[in-house]
């Protein structure tokens, strides 16, 4: 695994630092980050199960993609650049709101992140890239919601909290066709 930086903030999201990413990890230290849901024309919402070999959360199902913005890259242009390095496509991602979240794994990680979350909308083929992707699917909400009640271990953590939040945002920005 190569070495790479976060960004490090405060709760304000105000930048306090730069750090290497699994140092950040290991002293659980909180940066940046941001999460990509991606929709289709049915309101269908895009999942992938993380890669076996992710250095935490391997095999669990979560959100199209995230990732860190890195020193000097603006948080949007990070998540456009991680979707094309983990799916292979590009599309128009809209700004959808913030959370920081706090949650510690088996393997002496902790994820502390203030996270941008980021929504869009694509039709069309994906290639996923295999150290990244293991599987990929689109599911309806109700079938996600359901499925995250039954079987919440099959999900990232970071998913668990965020997909109540992006279904509340989209019953009120109504941002797609479909989701009015």
């Amino acid at each position: 695994m190569k070495e790479e930086t976060v960004i490090l903030v405060n709760e304000q999201d105000v930048e306090t630092g730069t750090m290497e990413k699994m140092e950040a990890h290991r002293k659980a230290v909180l940066h940046r980050a941001f999460s990509v849901f991606i929709f289709n024309d049915k309101g269908e919402m895009l999942l992938q199960r993380r890669a076996l070999n992710k250095y935490h959360s391997g095999g669990l199902w979560t959100n199209a993609c995230c990732s860190h913005p890195r020193p000097g890259e603006a948080t949007l242009d990070a998540a456009r650049r991680r979707l094309r390095e983990e799916l292979g496509f590009e599309t128009t991602l809209n700004d959808a709101f913030q959370f920081v979240y706090k949650t510690a794994f088996d393997n002496g990680l902790t994820e502390y992140e203030y996270d941008h979350v980021f929504i869009g909308q694509y039709q069309g083929l994906l290639h996923p890239n295999p150290d990244e992707v293991g599987d990929y699917c689109y599911k309806h909400m109700d079938e996600i919601r359901s499925s995250l009640l039954s079987h919440p271990h099959k999900y990232t953590e970071w998913f668990k909290i965020a997909f109540p939040r992006v279904e509340k945002h989209i019953q009120r920005e109504t941002v797609f066709a479909w989701a009015g």
